[in-house]
């Protein structure tokens, strides 16, 4: 478990940076809250039930998070980790509204 005061978001250039970590062929498809890395870094664990096959656990990511969080699938790009369960995204848009959102979703978990 990360420190209590580790998030995994931060404000970015666009709109807001937001570590994962994907764990596919889930039972369901659900946000399960902040968890650390090997590193100790913090992360959003994020469930889904699509397979890591041909970018369908990505796809079920972004639409996963882009009804969660009220935006545009085209809102949310992979930056990095493409095919890793470890990622960077960037979620565009207006970045006040977007860390207010995730700080009430990661509050709830």
């Amino acid at each position: 478990m990360p420190p209590p005061d580790a998030l995994p978001y931060a404000a970015a250039q666009g709109g807001v940076r937001l570590a994962v970590r994907i764990v596919p062929r889930a039972g369901r498809s659900a946000v399960a809250g902040i968890v650390a890395d090997a590193d100790g870094r913090p992360a959003l664990q994020v469930r889904v039930a699509a397979p890591p096959v041909e970018g369908a656990a990505n796809a079920a990511l972004i639409a996963l998070l882009a009804e969660t969080l009220g935006l545009r699938k085209s809102d949310i790009a992979i930056r990095s980790g493409a095919a890793s369960r470890h990622k960077q995204l960037l979620l565009s848009g207006d970045a006040p509204a977007i860390l207010a959102r995730l700080a009430s979703l990661c509050a709830a978990r």
